[in-house]
């Protein structure tokens, strides 16, 4: 297998990361995954949108107050195929056609299995956990309608996630792109059809996300077949090779946990958040999603230096790695420039957008998450690249002890901070901990002997 660019027409534009002008590599190919978080993230917020205006402020916080087990649910899977994707990578950066085969066929195996185990748990402990989260009785039974059907969709989530990660293993980022915003339509018209028509409620939000996702599953594979065959496993691929096996387990897990504890943290610094009451939940709800319009450039960034990292890394280029990295943490520096200004500027105004709102409550604390948050972009687009290029070297431990200090501060918040600051302390929280978690992960970094090979005893 070469890894020489494929010939690009309008339905494969596969980008080369291993070789050229590295910048303008990682921008090209990161382009496409921006806009794709863009219609992502839009599966979220139209549902924001619509349940806030056609609904009212009880309905958001419904969605709002089951947000961080949302992510709990979701993040796991998706922390699943991000890992096993990485894994894939590494495969196609070094030239191995049959070991990219078989590690097709282990992920669609384990990533199967998880997906069974996280929608099992998720309906057994779902209601309780948003009991034991102290959610208002009021949005308690809206909440669950809502958090139940994204949980029974988690294997159609998981599988468009495992199908766009494997394309952006071997350099397509931009036909993934394509089945998401054709997708996105389908969930638009979804979310007016089941909310404001049949009247479903936040039920109906759930039900048009969990299709539209069905609809970007059946484009991506239909895609594979027809022009990504590399990505096609055989019958002999799955045979289990305990090895390989073990690489895709640990990677994929190491990831998943990530992404789980990250969310765990968001669970406990929910309960913070539900005893504030039902007007500060809305104003947080419309600010996190805006938080997760804003920050895209920096985890599309990010997602995009995974790929580079891992096909880098398959590859043995460590000067690559490198420089790539250096060209990352300068972007972040500019993102976090340019949202300081954006949130100076248009704050309230992008949370009564969102929120459909005219409660000062909630304009006035949403607006003030977004502007306090702003300046700490920098840090968090390092702490992402960083943590991304460390797993996607096979480094597990470290990048996962980055989730346990984020665990561990959000509960120290709860504990101590919010009951006395109330809401500012909720704002300040993720900033402070991100701080202490860049540290630890630079110094990883710093010490990677791939990367720095002096550094080996």
């Amino acid at each position: 297998m070469t890894q020489s660019p494929a010939k690009k027409s309008f339905f494969n534009r596969n980008v080369d990361l291993m070789n050229g002008p590295i910048f303008r590599s990682l921008l090209v190919f990161m382009l496409p995954i921006l806009v794709s978080c863009l219609f992502q993230q839009l599966y979220n917020t139209v549902d924001t949108m619509i349940v806030g205006n056609v609904l009212g402020d009880t309905a958001l916080a419904a969605i709002g107050a089951c947000g961080a087990i949302y992510e709990l649910l979701v993040g796991f899977g998706i922390g699943i195929g991000n890992g096993l994707a990485i894994v894939a990578a590494r495969a196609y950066g070094a030239g191995d056609e049959d070991q990219l085969k078989q590690t097709v066929a282990g992920s669609i195996v384990i990533g199967i299995i998880a997906s069974a185990v996280i929608t099992l748990a998720g309906a057994a402990g779902l209601h309780p956990l948003l009991e034991l989260l102290d959610t208002p009785a009021e949005i308690l039974e809206d909440a669950y309608g809502y958090i139940i059907i994204i949980d029974l969709g988690v294997i159609v989530m998981f599988a468009y996630n495992l199908c766009a990660g494997l394309l952006r293993a071997i350099g397509n980022s931009f036909m993934p792109l394509v089945f998401l915003v054709l997708s996105s339509v389908l969930n638009v018209i979804l979310d007016l059809w089941f909310i404001a028509v049949l009247g479903m409620g936040v039920a109906g939000a759930g039900v048009a996300t969990v299709i539209s996702q069905g609809v970007s599953v059946a484009l991506c594979i239909l895609y594979v077949f027809r022009s990504a065959r590399l990505l096609l496993p055989g019958k002999k691929h799955f045979h289990v090779e305990s090895r390989l096996y073990w690489e895709l387990f640990s990677q994929s897990i190491s990831m998943g946990l990530m992404s789980s504890i990250v969310s765990a943290g968001s669970v406990v610094l929910q309960y913070g958040i539900n005893g504030l009451g039902t007007l500060v939940i809305a104003g947080h709800t419309a600010a996190r999603k805006l938080f997760a319009f804003t920050d895209m450039p920096l985890s599309a960034m990010a997602s995009a230096c995974s790929t580079y990292v891992s096909q880098n890394y398959g590859a043995n280029h460590p000067d690559r790695v490198r420089r790539g990295m250096r060209d990352i943490y300068l972007y972040s520096v500019v993102v976090a420039a340019a949202a300081v200004l954006l949130m100076a500027v248009g704050a309230e105004w992008m949370v009564k957008l969102v929120s459909g709102s005219s409660e000062p409550v909630v304009l006035e604390n949403g607006a003030r998450y977004l502007v306090w948050n702003a300046p700490f972009y920098a840090v968090l687009g390092v702490l992402l690249s960083t943590r991304y290029a460390l797993q996607s070297m096979g480094e597990k431990v470290l990048p996962l002890l980055s989730s346990v200090i984020e665990f561990l501060g959000k509960i120290v918040f709860v504990l101590l901070f919010i009951p006395r600051f109330e809401y500012n302390a909720v704002i300040l929280c993720e900033p402070v901990i991100w701080c202490f978690m860049t540290i630890e992960l630079l110094i990883a970094y710093r010490h990677d002997p791939f990367v720095f090979p002096k550094m080996k005893k």
